[in-house]
This record gives C-alpha cells, structure tokens and sequence, in this order.
C-alpha cells in the first residue's frame, strides 16, 4: 500500500518509518500542503496522510476521490480542516489521532504562561547584551491565583492537575460534564462566570462554528483587566483584531499563542529572510506582553512516536476491517 505525506517535516522520519517496520507500507514524503493545486501529487496512493493545515475541502476530497484514495489519515488531534460531509458523499474515511501526548500541550501551556508572567523571553535577552537590571521584569506568584479552563478533556484535566500543583484555583468549563476534573478539586462554573473571575485563561476545546472567535470583542469586556490570556488549542478561537484592541487598553496584560488563525501561510517554514505580510500576526508580534510559538506545544519525543504509531495503526486496521479511529460527518453535527 502506497501512502502520501503532505506537509512531512524532517523531524518526523524517524518516527514513520520506525512506525512502519511491521507493515512495511510505501510512504511517500511531501513538504508540499495538500490544496487543490498539489493534490494531483496523491497520484497512484492509497491514502494520503495530513496534518493540521493542509486542506481537504470538498474540492480536494472530489480530486482525491477521483484519483483513487480511499482514505484520509489526518496525524493530528483535530479535523476542522477536512469537510467530513464532502468525504461521506465520496466514499473516503477519515481517521485521526484522537490523543497523542496530552502531557506535551499542557505543559507547553505552562512554559507560555511563565514565560510571560516571570518575563523570560525579556530576562533572556537583555542577559545576552550584558544587562542585568531587573527593571520592568516583576511577575506575580502563581500560587492563589485562579487559572480558567475552557475545555476539560485530557489536556484540559491535565493542565488542571499542573495548576492545582501551582497552588491555583481552577476554574473549568465544558459542554461535556467531567467527574474527574471535580474530583482533582476543579470547580465547574459557566463560561461567563469563567471569563469574569479568571486571572488567566486557557483553551483547550476544539474548532467548532460555535466555537470559532470565542473570544472576541464581547467576551474580551467581560474579563478582569491585565488577564493572560492562552491558548494552544486551535487559532480561529481567537478573534486576533480584538485581541489586539485589548492588549492596547490593558484588558489583556499578557498572551500567550501556540496557534494562530491564519498560520497556515507561516508555520511550520522558514520566513527568516522574507518579509512577513501577515499584517495582524506582525503586530501582535511588536507587543512586548506577547509571546508566541510556532505550532510547537505537541513536539516531544513522547508524541510523535504516538502520532505515528496511532497513524500507522489507523490505516493497517482499515485494510483488514478492523475497529479504528474513525470521524464522521454527523460526529461534527452533534
């Protein structure tokens, strides 16, 4: 069997193909996206494997289809980047990785969130120009402050057990109720309630047309001034324009981004010697209260030896009908 892989980065290699000893499939390395004018380079596969932004709407599924693909191996988490209906209609099924490594989000999470507060990202580069004045560099303890988190799942419950080791209150919220979380000494609360009593909030929920720009102009008002705000779940939660008004008033007083709506045009390559005409991203980039990192918060040896694993395993169970890790169409709608 015959696999293509679009957006595959160096690093990742060693890990497929350790994956791939037992089933020795054909892979197939791509730097390149999947997008309409790449997706004729799936010629001659059986499947194509696809990472966060790669696109496969319904005119990339139709191409696929047409060229023989049966299947759809995202090596990620999540799935907003595929049109689940367009791939029902063309007989393709999709998998994922539905957990990989929820330690290595979480504990990205943390290292934004004391970059930001301790001023790290400062520290380290007024130390290399040999000066030390501690001027504009005070943070604030951890301990007794109260960390809100939307969205409880793995990740979510395990950056509350991390913040709860910090001393903090934790606040959670999410659609689905999570008995565990409460038990670790989570408090339960609304999400108005969260945004209101928050010192920093974290997300941690997927992409969802409910979700997207869930934090904006509206719920930014409703927050105490100087929160930090994080996130290392998925960009378009974030409405970057009104981020950008808050973080001129004061209303935020850190942020922290692992993701970043548009990314799709900047992460994962290098734009060094380019000049960057993301014009929202280039000003978010000129606050000093900001930090952001480039997609990274799942890049441990931990994680991608599970991604590729679970990936592995996804497209061998759907060649001998077996149970895998399948996303539908009505998943998305429910």
């Amino acid at each position: 069997m015959k696999i293509t892989f679009f957006s595959f980065k160096d690093y990742e290699k060693a890990f497929f193909e350790k994956a791939n000893t037992s089933t020795n499939f054909q892979l197939k390395f791509l730097e390149v996206p999947l997008n309409s004018t790449t997706v004729d380079l799936a010629k001659g596969s059986t499947a194509v494997c696809i990472f966060v932004n790669d696109i496969a709407d319904k005119e990339v599924i139709t191409k696929l289809k047409e060229l023989g693909i049966q299947l759809i191996a995202l090596r990620c988490a999540g799935y907003n980047n595929v049109d689940l209906e367009a791939a029902e209609e063309n007989k393709l099924v999709v998998v994922r990785v539905p957990a990989y490594s929820p330690y290595s989000v979480a504990e990205h999470t943390f290292a934004l969130i004391l970059t930001l507060n301790r001023k790290i990202h400062r520290a380290y580069n007024r130390v290399r120009e040999g000066n030390f004045s501690l001027g504009g560099l005070m943070g604030y303890d951890l301990h007794g402050k109260t960390i809100g988190l939307i969205g409880l799942g793995k990740i979510g419950m395990i950056t509350a057990k991390i913040a709860i080791g910090f001393g903090c209150k934790v606040l959670g919220y999410d659609l689905q109720p999570n008995e565990e979380c409460e038990k670790l000494g989570v408090e339960i609360t609304d999400i108005e309630t969260l945004f209101k009593s928050s010192d920093i909030i974290s997300l941690h929920c997927p992409l969802t047309p409910e979700t997207k720009h869930l934090i904006n102009k509206d719920s930014l008002s409703t927050m105490k001034n100087g929160v930090m705000l994080v996130n290392t779940s998925r960009g378009a939660l974030i409405d970057a324009v009104a981020v950008i008004e808050s973080l001129k008033s004061g209303k935020i007083g850190h942020l922290g981004l692992d993701v970043y709506e548009e990314e799709a045009h900047l992460f994962f390559q290098d734009l060094s010697e380019k000049v960057i005409q993301d014009d929202v991203f280039m000003r978010l980039l000129s606050f000093p209260n900001v930090v952001i990192t480039g997609h990274q918060a799942f890049l441990t040896q931990e994680a991608l030896t599970n991604i590729a694993e679970t990936t592995i395993e996804n497209i061998d169970s759907y060649l001998n009908a077996e149970p895998l890790n399948e996303v539908k169409a009505l998943h998305l709608k429910s």
